[in-house]
């Protein structure tokens, strides 16, 4: 399944643009507030150029990168958790991604109204992370009568009625679920309201073409992944009729790599994501998981009967896969190793799972 990230922000922050820059996709992108009325939905590949490595050794059918869904939904205003603006009608929309990206303006543009009319980062982070905690303390609020009937009928209930009061003092006090000091116990009894304030949040910020590369403070204690929908734009068309163009396109912008590729791996980062592959002839193939994940989680990722009835993994890192020449050279160099249940999958291990159902 796709790593899902919604992508909110301020109107004429540029969102729209650089959803359609990110995504090769199609949307309305317009100079006035709420452009976006229905979500615009993309799912993208995965830049990984260790995939192409291993299609050379194992000249496969098909290559199969990892994907990311991104959901790109109406620019908000303060007031949107009161339904100012249409914004409100919209979060329910990305309720259930596993993360938020915040496009935030730094571009100058005059012709390109902003809705406070002035260019003010902070004071739009700030915006945003007011409206989403407004959001979800009507969420908590809406839904404490019932949990606090499930509670009397069953006494397992009342972790769930607990934290939930608590997570509202702290959204009352301003502050987001996610920095409320929740046990994993905690964070799992109130996952079901799917509030936006415990989603990791990443920041695009949305700069002129001349800035890149530039290094940018930190954003709520996070530092923003610099992009330019322009030159987003530019290199993903570069990239589908000359790879080498575009290349050396990024090159000359001081990039080693496309705002794309840098953004999946900051998400990456965050979630505590990593990637393994299957390759052969019928398909090279990228996997994503948890940093952590065991060896049969790995497999069930594939295929629940993967994980429920497995047996060994048949494991090599991608670097001697590589060296190697493939499993074969692996196996003749002592370099496949069979691995059991309790194996931790390393980032880049190329995998063959035995099972048995």
């Amino acid at each position: 399944m796709a790593l899902s990230i919604g992508i909110v922000g301020l109107p004429n922050v540029g969102k729209s643009t650089l959803f359609t820059a990110l995504t090769n996709k199609g949307g309305l992108a317009a100079n006035y507030p709420f452009a976006t009325i229905e979500p615009n939905v993309g799912v993208v590949p995965v830049p990984d150029s260790r995939l192409d490595e291993l299609a050379k050794i194992d000249h496969p059918a098909r290559i199969v990168p990892a994907t990311v869904e991104f959901v790109d939904i109406a620019g908000l205003v303060a007031g949107a958790s009161q339904g100012e603006g249409l914004g409100n009608q919209f979060l329910a929309n990305i309720r259930e991604t596993d993360a938020i990206a915040e496009v935030v303006r730094f571009f100058g543009d005059p012709d390109v109204t902003h809705v406070t009319g002035k260019v003010d980062p902070q004071s739009d982070v700030e915006t945003i992370k007011t409206e989403l905690i407004l959001a979800d303390i009507a969420t908590v609020e809406k839904a404490l009568p019932r949990l606090e009937k499930e509670a009397k009928r069953d006494k397992d209930n009342a972790l769930k009625l607990e934290v939930a009061k608590r997570v509202l003092e702290g959204l009352n006090d301003g502050h987001r679920a996610r920095t409320l000091d929740l046990s994993d116990e905690d964070a799992a009894a109130i996952y079901e309201l799917h509030l936006l304030t415990m989603k990791p949040m990443l920041y695009i910020a949305n700069v002129d073409e001349d800035k890149v590369a530039s290094e940018l403070p930190e954003i709520d204690g996070c530092v923003p992944v610099p992009i330019c929908a322009k030159v987003e734009a530019d290199i993903a068309e570069l990239a589908e009729m000359d790879p080498d163009e575009a290349a050396e396109y990024m090159e000359v912008l001081g990039l080693s790599e496309s705002g794309l590729a840098r953004l999946i791996r900051g998400a990456y980062q965050l979630l505590g994501l990593q990637s393994y592959f299957t390759s052969g002839e019928t398909e090279s193939r990228a996997w994503t998981i948890p940093v952590g994940a065991k060896a049969p989680q790995a497999a069930g990722v594939i295929h629940s009967d993967f994980e429920r009835g497995f047996i060994k993994a048949e494991t090599a890192s991608y670097e001697d896969y590589v060296a190697l020449g493939g499993e074969k050279g692996c196996r003749d160099a002592g370099k496949l190793r069979q691995e059991g249940k309790d194996y931790v999958v390393q980032d880049g291990d190329v995998m063959h799972f035995k099972f048995n159902v």
